[in-house]
């Protein structure tokens, strides 16, 4: 089935990669990034142009990040209560909002990228400015649209490698993530005097 689905891409490049990040966003078992890495492909074959791949994966992403927000934002708690219900996944989405504010937005695109449905809704009903929300949105899904897309570039012909680039990417990442934090965290007690 996935195949048939990839080989879809060059065909209709645009408005597949508009829908399966949009679908992803608002939480649909999408393999988004899988589309994006294809993509990147067939834009290093010369069967795709990189306009059309990036325009078309980070519409989708930006427009399906809106439609969570303003669903949190129009639904509110009790939207955000009936999902709780079905998934603890929004209680985690609200503590990480709580706690990174517009950093919260930022990862939740691409590096925890399970939590950015719920963190989309989270921040519509908490109320997060729109404009906060949004710049941090698109900053983030640029960053996973270009991971992705230029994985693929790169990896042209073989997703399998460009798939555990990124998995290893995102891996070092949060070890470096991890380090700074700590690293940060002793120099407070360095200078505190502790």
């Amino acid at each position: 089935m996935i195949d048939l689905l990839i080989g879809l891409v060059p065909v209709y490049g645009v408005w597949l990669l508009a829908g399966a990040t949009f679908l992803s966003c608002l939480a649909l078992p999408i393999p988004a990034s899988v589309f994006m890495l294809t993509a990147g492909g067939f834009v290093a074959s010369g069967d795709l142009s990189l306009a059309e791949a990036v325009v078309g994966a980070l519409g989708g992403a930006v427009i399906g990040d809106q439609t969570g927000y303003f669903a949190g934002r129009y639904g509110g708690e009790a939207l955000l209560s009936h999902v709780s219900r079905r998934s603890k996944v929004i209680s985690k989405a609200r503590d990480f909002l709580a706690r990174k504010g517009g950093g919260a937005v930022f990862l939740s695109r691409w590096f925890a990228s399970a939590l950015g449905p719920y963190v989309n809704l989270a921040a519509g009903a908490a109320p997060q400015p729109w404009a906060h929300f949004t710049f941090w949105g698109i900053a983030g899904e640029a960053v996973w649209v270009g991971l992705y897309v230029g994985l693929g570039y790169a990896f042209a012909g073989n997703i399998t490698a460009a798939s555990d680039m990124a998995v290893n990417f995102l891996g070092f990442a949060a070890a470096g993530m991890v380090a700074l934090g700590l690293g940060y965290w002793l120099y407070s007690l360095a200078r505190s005097g502790q």
